[in-house]
């Protein structure tokens, strides 16, 4: 199995697989997600270490099941060769009805054949009302690659 564009990336490949990966995570479907990576790929998300597409599964799958409404953006921050850095913003709300907006940063690292062997997350939750959500759904076609607000 691949997942194009493959490594070494120029700005054009490795914004493409950030698009890619926006759009599978957008999905919520934990299986068609983890499909995007190698069957013993290692993850760093916030505390909790995952190895393997069985638990990345599992993770997504709780992961959805608390972060309700997930809506996510993600962009560009930089390349070299099978690696690329991401920065990202996400909104959910859990059971009780609480907003949250999480921002983070990703390190990837891919294998030849396009699939994610490393991922690191490092990500924080602010609370939000409601009424200051700005991300609703998947991102529409018209504004891919456009840059997330600082803020």
């Amino acid at each position: 199995m691949s997942r194009p564009p493959f490594p070494p990336f120029d700005e054009t490949t490795a914004a493409q697989k950030v698009q890619a990966a926006e759009d599978a995570w957008n999905t919520r479907d934990p299986e068609k997600v983890a499909l995007a990576y190698t069957p013993d790929s290692v993850w760093r998300n916030r505390d909790q270490h995952v190895v393997g597409r069985a638990e990345i599964v599992r993770f997504l799958t709780a992961k959805w099941e608390r972060e309700l409404d997930y809506a996510l953006r993600k962009e560009l921050w930089g390349f070299r060769g099978n690696r690329i850095a991401v920065r990202f913003q996400y909104e959910s709300h859990d059971a009780e009805g609480q907003w949250y907006r999480s921002y983070g940063n990703e390190l990837w690292e891919f294998s030849d054949d396009g699939l994610m062997r490393r991922r690191e997350a490092s990500i924080n939750d602010v609370p939000i009302a409601e009424a200051q959500r700005r991300i609703f759904g998947p991102r529409p076609e018209s504004e891919h690659g456009v840059p997330l607000p600082v803020f």
